[in-house]
């Protein structure tokens, strides 16, 4: 999975699970950081969170459900 695509899986389990509209998931969760699977081999993205208190406690919950699925991501 690339991380762009982790970032559509993202935002349409955001957009059925919690309702709003694609851009406001996509401002809250902002790009999808890749790091070298070297120094992080359990889970290698992490995201950059920058929404209401709600928002970004919405997405933590659906992170920790999605990288036990999807713990390694490539770049696009």
């Amino acid at each position: 999975m690339t991380a762009s695509d982790l970032e559509q899986l993202l935002i349409a389990r955001l957009i059925r699970e919690r309702g709003g509209t694609s851009q406001t998931w996509q401002r809250v969760l902002g790009k999808v950081i890749v790091r070298d699977t070297a120094t992080h081999a359990h889970c290698n993205w992490d995201v950059r969170l920058n929404g209401t208190d709600a928002q970004c406690a919405a997405i933590e919950h659906l992170l920790d459900n999605v990288r036990l699925r999807h713990s390694i991501v490539t770049l696009d």
